[in-house]
């Protein structure tokens, strides 16, 4: 009993420090704006058994495991910060890019890793596996420079994040399935089967996410701390229903959380920010896991093939793609060379690299290795230049800089009434007026104004300056023109 009771301390103490490690990697990346994921594996391979740690750790069954769930809650708080203005600017786009612009990605990735020795079916398997995109590495990267793309080109590549991972899962599965029976897929049976588990994933996660809203709304839960709970556990659902019935389980998730996020719910912004401490720590743990799982001394070896298989997805196959997608719909070359080169991997790859390994996929190990070193030079290469080529190509806007408090209101019931966070810039129509000045309908009135770091009671004789954020209380449909006075609200 001692034995077992000094193996489980040990493995707390383990597991604190790299999650400690882990989140001062992720404070580092925000800062220089270098993508955290690459701290993050790269703190997962230093405790590694090749490590300075020496955590022996092979275990890939558990490594695909960690890595779904954290998918499901990064996934499911990407749907919940989506707007469904997000939804209807870029869905378009960002579907073709996530169906018909992985299979051209894995196409053409495919041909390269055929014509550096693998075979047909081994290189057309690589190539669905680096197929999907990662945004939480680009917002990450842009947000820590703190810059957001402009509206379409976000849209598009916030939404193509959540919506890709499902084909790049599908195209992986059967190419797997197909091996171990000793063939390659039929065409129109995987374009069947497409379709059908996208429709069955879409169809679950909307009715789950719908549900859930009507749900969160009426459940009167007397400790708020709950609603996170109850809101995660239907994220596990929507998975586990969409799966089991043969659908997209990550499909299902993504659009459970954008239906979720669209209704009124209670303690709303203490679920947002439990779901995004949620999802950090998915994140981190998920990487640190998967850092543990990899021996760079392999990593190494793979490394010529890598550089060419990387270097064919980020300047040939990525962009082409991109083109084929996007031309159709009118954007400009500019955004379209942008869209192409923040096609940054991630987590998806590496996780979907497991599978024809716990599947013993003749050489799956080797691809494994291949694909780590794609992911790490897609984030080490794009990442660290994409804050730049979007300044560059000027389709960047500046956010405003966060202020020093916040405030909200926290509610057992779902409010009609809105709690706005306005930053005061020169061409807002109310910079430099006072309160007392400023039109506002009978049911809204300034809380509180943040002026750098001090706080400024709402007084009538108060002149709004530049750099002020504005807390505006608005009745239920006075938010527009609360909008049109102050600009655009900020982000929770």
């Amino acid at each position: 009993m001692p034995t077992e009771l000094h193996r489980t301390e040990a493995l707390l103490l383990a597991a604190g420090l790299l999650l400690l490690a882990g989140a001062f990697a992720g404070r580092i990346a925000n800062r220089t704006g270098f993508p955290v994921l690459v701290l993050f594996l790269a703190v997962g391979m230093l405790a590694g058994s090749e490590g300075l740690g020496g955590i022996a750790f092979e275990d890939y069954t558990t490594a695909y495991r960690v890595g779904t769930v954290a998918l499901v809650v990064i996934l499911f708080d990407g749907g919940l910060r989506t707007p469904l203005s997000v939804v209807r600017l870029g869905i378009a786009p960002a579907s073709a890019l996530a169906t018909l612009g992985v299979l051209v990605t894995a196409a053409i990735v495919g041909a390269v890793a055929h014509a550096l020795g693998l075979s047909w079916h081994e290189g057309w398997l690589l190539g669905a596996i680096v197929s999907s995109t990662d945004a939480a590495a680009v917002f990450s990267v842009l947000r820590g420079g703190g810059v957001h793309l402009k509206e379409r080109v976000g849209a598009v590549v916030e939404l193509e994040s959540g919506l890709n991972d499902p084909m790049a899962v599908l195209l992986t599965v059967a190419l797997v399935t197909a091996s171990a029976e000793g063939g390659d897929p039929h065409p129109a049976a995987l374009a069947g089967s497409v379709v059908v588990q996208l429709a069955i994933g879409l169809a679950a996660g909307a009715a789950i996410g719908i549900g859930a809203g009507a749900l969160l709304s009426r459940a009167r839960l007397r400790v708020g701390g709950l609603y996170p709970v109850l809101a995660l556990s239907l994220a596990f659902i929507a998975y586990g229903v969409a799966s089991l019935a043969s659908g997209s389980g990550f499909l299902a998730v993504y659009v459970a959380g954008v239906a979720l996020g669209d209704a009124r719910l209670p303690a709303r912004h203490a679920l947002l920010r439990a779901h995004d401490f949620i999802a950090w720590t998915g994140q981190i743990v998920m990487f640190v896991a998967l850092g543990l799982l990899v021996f760079p001394s392999r990593v190494l070896a793979v490394a010529p093939a890598g550089l060419v298989v990387a270097a064919a997805l980020a300047f040939v196959a990525r962009p082409l793609a991109v083109l084929v997608c996007l031309a159709p719909f009118g954007f400009r070359a500019r955004e379209i060379a942008l869209v192409g080169w923040v096609g940054l991997r991630g987590a998806v790859p590496i996780i979907l690299a497991v599978i024809p390994v716990l599947a013993r996929v003749p050489g799956a190990e080797t691809i494994f290795d291949v694909v780590f070193f794609v992911v790490l030079v897609s984030a080490i290469l794009q990442g660290s230049t994409t804050l730049w080529l979007t300044e560059r190509l000027a389709l960047a806007t500046k956010t405003p800089p966060r202020p020093v408090t916040l405030v909200d209101i926290e509610s057992a019931r779902p409010l009609d009434d809105d709690l706005l966070s306005f930053f005061i810039a020169e061409p807002s129509a109310v910079c430099g007026v006072r309160l007392a000045d400023i039109p506002f309908p009978e049911g809204s009135f300034v809380m509180l104004i943040v002026r750098a770091d001090e706080l400024v009671a709402p007084k009538g004789d108060v002149v709004l300056e530049e750099g002020d954020h504005v807390f505006v209380f608005c009745r239920r449909g006075e938010a527009p023109f609360a909008r049109l006075l102050f600009g655009r609200a900020e982000e929770a």
